[in-house]
């Protein structure tokens, strides 16, 4: 059946290979009969205004072509709506897309989801401003070292990709000292000085961390990472035991689940889905069911 779709391209993501991709992906949209509008801009803002508007006049699939960055721009627009997701997972992480299930770095295989995927809900987390606006995120929160070390990065032209933020891990760490948080869960509020803090509604970031390995998209509940106070030298042993989802054991890692969480601490920016959220004090709330994604068809027992 042919559907009309909303596209939108990232042309720096993969390595500056998204507009190559997102023009292939098109091309095999059309192939199998569906209607493709580009939405792609040369800004975030434009692009997201452009798929706004298509979303309200009637669009029958929103696709987005990139990483996590792109994934975390259409859970966002596509939050709370009857709208499904496709999502084209051609960037460095895909933590989303991988967490999901879902190909990386086969657009083919991916967009062909368009016409085969079947709709899978998951949960979607929403933080409402000041100004009563909703963002969503889909995958996990950082706000601690991790996010200091995204602001650093993020003042610097170059380099490009992982080795800026391999320079800024280590230009950071000598001046980094524990913070001091409250963290809510559900109405039960705790004071520490820790290292970071995540919020999962997803397990991994940064490009395959597994810094809550127990998250799931669709359990309803967010997972939260503290990492207590400890040494620099102990940090360093522990931080990288990350990409395996080892440090939970850690006596200074501690887990809290529930629905609604609540941080506060001075000086702090948080990042969702490797995008810059929100200041500190904050809090978000899961949302079941809040996003439909299009997914591969499970496979039947003993096939």
């Amino acid at each position: 059946m042919s559907k009309r779709i909303g596209l939108v391209v990232n042309p720096t993501s993969g390595k500056n290979r998204g507009m190559s991709l997102g023009l292939e992906v098109a091309h095999r949209l059309r192939a199998a009969g569906h209607e493709v509008l580009d939405l792609s801009d040369e800004s975030y803002a434009a692009a997201r205004d452009r798929a706004l508007g298509a979303i309200a006049q009637g669009i029958d699939v929103l696709a987005v072509v990139g990483g996590d960055g792109m994934a975390h721009l259409g859970i966002d627009l596509v939050a709370g709506t009857t709208v499904p997701l496709a999502l084209i997972a051609a960037g460095t992480g895909n933590d989303i897309a991988r967490g999901l299930g879902l190909p990386v770095h086969d657009p083919v295989h991916a967009a062909d989801l368009v016409t085969t995927g079947v709709p899978r809900t998951i949960d979607a987390v929403r933080h409402v401003d000041a100004h009563g606006q909703p963002r969503w995120f889909g995958g996990v929160l950082g706000a601690g070292f991790d996010s200091l070390v995204n602001e650093r990065a993020n003042t610097w032209p170059w380099p490009r990709g992982q080795m800026r933020y391999n320079l800024a891990i280590l230009r950071e760490l000598p001046l980094f000292r524990a913070i001091p948080y409250a963290v809510t869960v559900d109405g039960v509020r705790h004071e520490t000085r820790a290292m970071l803090v995540a919020v999962g509604n997803g397990p991994s970031y940064g490009g395959g961390m597994q810094v809550l390995p127990d998250a799931r998209m669709d359990d309803g509940l967010l997972d939260v990472l503290v990492l207590h106070e400890i040494s620099t030298p102990e940090f360093l042993k522990v931080f990288p035991k990350v990409f395996k989802g080892a440090h939970t054991s850690h006596p200074a890692v501690e887990v809290l689940r529930g629905r609604e969480v609540t941080l506060e601490a001075a000086g702090i920016v948080a990042y969702a889905d490797g995008e810059r959220f929100a200041p500190l004090p904050l809090t978000v709330e899961v949302v079941p069911g809040a996003v439909t994604v299009l997914a591969p068809s499970p496979r039947r027992p003993g096939r």
